[in-house]
């Protein structure tokens, strides 16, 4: 099975923590959320991966460079950042050339809860569909950020991108995360600009539903996202708690450490600190003596004074 994961977008709404590196790259307990993301696609069954990146994202390409990906992430880049139907688009020749009939499409800063990739890939191939899109109950604050569907007999009748509440068709939104027949590439240059000069994904699955195409959906509980710097703060919380590999501590602390915590070699802890729980340190940031931690996180480059407090922030 093959995945496309898109990862060139800049991360506007994370500045200042997106100042020295991209969205994709910002750590997520120990790793880069892109990979939390691919790590998402191959438990769902994927074996084979393209990642669409910014051209000027260095740290990106290093990093897919590493053994542990190079064999199977093939990188390519969205010169220019215009939506993700334009992102699609740069992965387009690379997925048809891979002889596959149907691929995983995912955002890199939206994760899932496990099994929920490879129901969308059952369902999507049991069912015969064009498309099967991933579902999800909205509020009604949370409806001008999604497309919005009906559905009728199961089936998406239409889509509607990011309605205000009032005249939103339905409740049932879309996440970024699809299973999609090749035939989906052969809409993407007929889709419109948007008034936000973006070309939209939602238009693609419009056009596949005008042209014939049948669309499916699995729905989900929910989904955890990465636009704002609380939301980096909710995943690290959640990887450390739900994953023992990524709660360890790699430098020399003389101070009090809660479980569960992240503290990567290279970062300078001063004398008498109290660290966690629920609380990631990247190496080459510092802590000055006595300072408290709690539900935190400490990026490259930042300073924590001697004796002060840090609770439920993201400092970087």
């Amino acid at each position: 099975m093959l995945g496309v994961v898109l990862a060139a977008g800049r991360g506007q709404r994370l500045r200042p923590l997106t100042d020295g590196r991209s969205k994709a790259m910002l750590p997520v307990a120990g790793k880069p959320m892109v990979a939390r993301v691919l790590e998402m696609l191959i438990e769902g069954g994927v074996d084979r991966l393209i990642v669409v990146g910014h051209p000027e994202d260095a740290e990106l390409r290093a990093y897919l460079n590493r053994p542990e990906w190079a064999d199977r992430v093939t990188l390519t880049v969205q010169a220019e950042r215009r939506g993700m139907a334009q992102a699609l688009q740069s992965a387009a020749p690379l997925i048809r050339a891979s002889g596959v009939s149907d691929f995983v499409l995912a955002a890199c800063d939206n994760f899932f809860p496990s099994g929920h990739v490879a129901a969308c890939v059952s369902q999507h191939r049991g069912t015969g569909a064009d498309a099967t899109v991933t579902l999800m109950r909205v509020r009604p604050e949370q409806i001008p950020t999604l497309a919005v569907v009906v559905l009728r007999d199961g089936w998406v009748e239409a889509i509607v991108e990011k309605p205000r509440p009032e005249e939103a068709p339905s409740d049932l939104g879309v996440p970024s995360l699809h299973v999609l027949s090749v035939r989906a590439l052969g809409y993407l240059g007929r889709v419109p600009i948007s008034p936000r000069g973006e070309y939209e994904f939602p238009d693609v699955l419009r056009l596949l539903i005008e042209g014939g195409g049948r669309v499916g959906g699995v729905e989900v509980a929910g989904r955890m996202t990465l636009t704002r710097p609380d939301d980096l703060l909710a995943l690290n919380r959640y990887f450390l708690r739900h994953d023992p590999v990524s709660a360890v501590v790699e430098a020399d602390v003389t101070g009090c450490v809660v479980a569960p915590v992240r503290i990567e070699a290279g970062v300078a802890l001063g004398p008498g600190c109290i660290v966690g729980p629920e609380v990631f340190l990247e190496a080459g940031c510092h802590c000055g003596s006595g300072a408290i931690l709690r539900r935190a996180i400490v990026l490259r480059g930042a300073e924590v004074a001697a004796g002060v407090l840090v609770e439920d922030a993201v400092l970087g």
